[in-house]
């Protein structure tokens, strides 16, 4: 199994495209003005925004996490381009470095660099 994409409510199309855009991913189809989706600038899976009407609450979505080889570096770019983040990188108990922020329709955003311990924690379940 694969992940194909997440697909997330946008409340402004047109808005969270330049959004995701300035984040580094690559509009792949532009469908009138209800849908968009992008490739991420590394791996398989791709990234989708679907218009919606009124508070988006994340359509249901909780949290989409992003990873980045520095995401001090991200965050400086990013923050550069004029995006603010909720709060900034911050090493988590769980050895990940997070910062947060929110895309236009108000969808919870992390950037993150977690390198191994992503898919292999000192906690991780024996095979």
């Amino acid at each position: 199994m694969d992940m194909n994409q997440v697909t997330v409510g946008a409340t402004n199309l047109e808005d969270s495209i330049a959004f995701y855009q300035t984040l580094g991913l690559r509009m792949i189809v532009h469908s009138n003005d209800h849908y968009a989706r992008f490739e991420l600038p590394s791996g398989n899976a791709t990234f989708s925004l679907h218009k919606v009407e009124g508070d988006t609450t994340n359509s249901g979505t909780a949290l989409v996490y992003f990873e980045v080889p520095d995401v001090d570096a991200e965050v400086a770019r990013l923050e550069d381009a004029g995006l603010v983040f909720d709060a900034g990188p911050k090493d988590q108990r769980w050895a990940w470095r997070e910062a947060y922020l929110r895309d236009p329709a108000g969808n919870r955003l992390c950037l993150y660099t977690a390198g191994v311990n992503r898919r292999y924690p000192p906690w991780r379940l024996k095979d």
